[in-house]
């Protein structure tokens, strides 16, 4: 019995931990994490005050889209909040797309804003309305799709934005100096757990999550392009 059971018991577990890995980097919140990586980088970005700002991407493009997502499940507009068929994803689209838009003008209206968030902002903004088109024929992991955005733009950041290193405070261990390329592999890592994870909960295809993770890295890139 123990030996049936212990399969069983092993899948429980591992599913359990992607569901985690899955909130945890949902992707309405990589934008913030985009802004308090560099942050972390370069603790000196001049501008506006970080933390107001940081509070305002967070409220702007997460807690606001999913108070409306968790409305429309509320009232069945959705079957639910993974949203496994396309068609039910154009509302939530449309919606926090007007978010983005609306928080990608702000800081582009603000001359104080440093260049490296403007470009982060923008290329969330286009990977979100891109998979918003592919949605309309086929569906992509936007899990691929945060994590290929927060991919490209820790490689701008190590490449333009950053020195080869930044200090960190932990506290009990002290200052630790830690390295811009390590922090590189990190993203890589977390990436390739965040798509093994939804590949564990059959959430997506394999080309879903492809076709999510190059639109992802590819639209950072882009907004370089136009705004450099």
């Amino acid at each position: 019995m123990d030996k049936m059971l212990s399969p069983i018991f092993y899948k429980m577990i591992l599913k359990t931990f992607a569901q985690f890995i899955s909130i945890v980097f949902h992707p309405l919140l990589v934008l913030t994490y985009m802004m308090g990586l560099l942050l972390i980088v370069n603790p000196y970005l001049p501008g506006q005050n970080q933390g107001i700002m940081l509070i305002s991407i967070f409220f702007s493009t997460f807690l606001i889209p999913m108070v409306g997502i968790l409305m429309m499940r509320a009232l069945n507009l959705i079957s639910s909040l993974n949203m496994p068929d396309r068609q039910e994803r154009t509302i939530p689209y449309i919606m926090t797309g007007l978010f983005y838009i609306w928080i990608c003008y702000n800081l582009y209206q603000d001359a104080g804003t440093p260049v490296a968030i403007k470009i982060g902002a923008l290329g969330a903004t286009l990977g979100l309305f891109l998979s918003f088109l592919f949605n309309l024929f086929t569906k992509i992991s936007m899990h691929a799709l945060g994590m290929g955005g927060l991919l490209g733009f820790t490689i701008l950041t190590v490449l333009y934005f950053s020195y080869n290193g930044f200090y960190v405070n932990t506290g009990l261990f002290g200052v630790i100096q830690v390295s811009t390329t390590a922090l590189l592999m990190l993203v890589l890592f977390f990436t390739g757990l965040v798509c093994t994870s939804r590949m564990l909960l059959d959430a997506h295809s394999l080309q879903d999550l492809y076709a999510g993770f190059i639109v992802g890295l590819s639209t950072q890139f882009i907004a370089t392009i136009i705004l450099i």
